[in-house]
C-alpha cells in the first residue's frame, strides 16, 4: 500500500495546486498537515482505506469559498464532484470514487454532512485538527483579518453582557465554534488530540483578555 501511497501522492497534490488561491489558511502547507493528522489517526484503524482518505484530504478543498459567501455549505459538494471528476482522469480506482467524494463533501462543518464511512471520519477530524493548536489560533486571526473582523469587543471581551458574535469579534470564534469541536471529533485519537489543541486556544484566549484594555489608565 506504501508504494500505491507514494505514486499518488505527487499528482494529488498537483491537482491541488492546479485550483490553489491566495487563501493562505487552506493553502498546501494546511493539505499537508491534515494528511500528516490522518495518518496518525489512520494508526488506530487499519482497516480504513489510505489512498482514499489520502485523496481526500489533498482535494477536500478544490472549491474553498469564503466563510461569509452565501454559498460557502455548498462549496465540499462542489469539490466533491470536481474532484472524482479530475481524478476519474488520472485513472485513479474508480471503484475507490465514491469512497472519495463521500469523504470530501462531508468534511466541511458548515455543509453538515454526516461522516457515514469510517475513511470520512478520519477526513473530518484530521481537518478539524488543523483549526485547533497554535496553527488554528494563527488561521483564526489571518481569516479575521482577511474578513475585516475586529479582535475583540472594545469594553466586553468576555461576553458577560453581549451575546457572542464571531462575525465582528475574532477573540469569539473560540468560544462559539472552535471550543465545540472536541464533542464532534469521529475518533475517540482525534478527540484526544482535539481536547489538548484546544487547550492551548482557550489559555490564549485568557491571556488575552487579561491583557485587554478596556478602559484608559489612571496615572
Amino acid at each position: 500500500m506504501n508504494s500505491l501511497l507514494d505514486s499518488w501522492h505527487p499528482r494529488l497534490l498537483q491537482l491541488a495546486a492546479a485550483s490553489a488561491g491566495s487563501d493562505g489558511a487552506h493553502d498546501s502547507n494546511h493539505l499537508h498537515r491534515v494528511w500528516r493528522n490522518a495518518c496518525q489517526l489512520l494508526e488506530d484503524y487499519p482497516e480504513a482505506d489510505a489512498l482514499v482518505v489520502m485523496a481526500a484530504c489533498y482535494l477536500h478543498d478544490l472549491v474553498n469559498l469564503p466563510k461569509n459567501h452565501p454559498e460557502r455549505h455548498l462549496a465540499s459538494r462542489q469539490a466533491a464532484l470536481l474532484a472524482c471528476r479530475q481524478l476519474a482522469t488520472l485513472d485513479f480506482p474508480p471503484e475507490r470514487l465514491a469512497a472519495v467524494g463521500h469523504a470530501i463533501e462531508s468534511h466541511s462543518y458548515s455543509a453538515a454532512i454526516a461522516a457515514e464511512t469510517i475513511e470520512a471520519k478520519i477526513v473530518q477530524d484530521a481537518d478539524r485538527l488543523d483549526a485547533l493548536g497554535a496553527v488554528g489560533l494563527a488561521r483564526l486571526f489571518y481569516t479575521a483579518g482577511r474578513m475585516g473582523t475586529g479582535l475583540a469587543h472594545a469594553d466586553d471581551p468576555m461576553a458577560l453582557h453581549r451575546e457572542l458574535d464571531e462575525k465582528a469579534y475574532a477573540i469569539d470564534h473560540i468560544d462559539t465554534k472552535l471550543a465545540t469541536i472536541p464533542g464532534k471529533m469521529q475518533t475517540q485519537a482525534g478527540r484526544q488530540l482535539a481536547n489538548s489543541r484546544l487547550l492551548a486556544l482557550t489559555n490564549f484566549r485568557d491571556d488575552f483578555i487579561a491583557e485587554w484594555a478596556s478602559s484608559p489608565a489612571t496615572p
